[in-house]
């Protein structure tokens, strides 16, 4: 399954080879990405609903840069659940764009208006919820979405659109506004 990442949740944790001696130790590492929510002055999980996207850097993934990887094309294993947790594998990064099966999509209240995850019709079918962070009024979900897939939040329902110059580009787009 080939997926673009648009965006990434706020959380990143790591781990390293646990052989000290190995030369690659710090060459091979993984990386976990998640919603989390700012408390204060750190970022904590939060977790409603608990996943992770794992990024290898023997794959391509830079954990320098991460931000660079948005809008590139992964080649991906299909999600799973394991041992309760949500799980998207992303293998490594593809060297030349290419149109994505999926999207990794994160949402935010302060741009798209606050989601109520578990209601009746919320999202399309198609739309897979990795993670999901929540405290007070303050959210984070992160999706696995295809164009066409749609959510709906207390603004409106909004649609995964991809760029027509640049597939392996898309963005979310408000149809239809929520009048209060």
């Amino acid at each position: 399954m080939l997926v673009s990442v648009t965006d990434f949740g706020s959380l990143w944790r790591h781990k390293f080879s646990g052989k000290e001696n190995d030369p690659c130790r710090f060459s091979h590492g993984v990386f976990y990405n998640t919603t989390g929510i700012r408390v204060g002055t750190v970022i904590q999980q939060r977790p409603k609903i608990i996943g992770y996207a794992r990024f290898h850097q023997c794959g391509g993934f830079n954990p320098l840069h991460p931000f660079r990887m948005v809008d590139r094309v992964f080649d991906c294993a299909e999600p799973c659940v394991w041992a309760g947790v949500n799980k998207l594998l992303f293998r490594r990064v593809l060297s030349k764009a290419e149109r994505p099966d999926r999207f990794l999509v994160v949402i935010r209240p302060e741009l798209s208006g606050r989601v109520r995850v578990g209601s009746h019709s919320w999202r399309s079918q198609d739309t897979w919820l990795i993670s999901f962070s929540e405290w007070n009024e303050d959210q984070e979900a992160m999706l696995l979405m295809s164009v066409g897939s749609w959510l709906e939040t207390e603004l409106g329902r909004f649609f995964l659109v991809a760029d027509q110059k640049r597939p392996w580009r898309a963005h979310l787009v408000l149809t239809g506004m929520v009048w209060k």
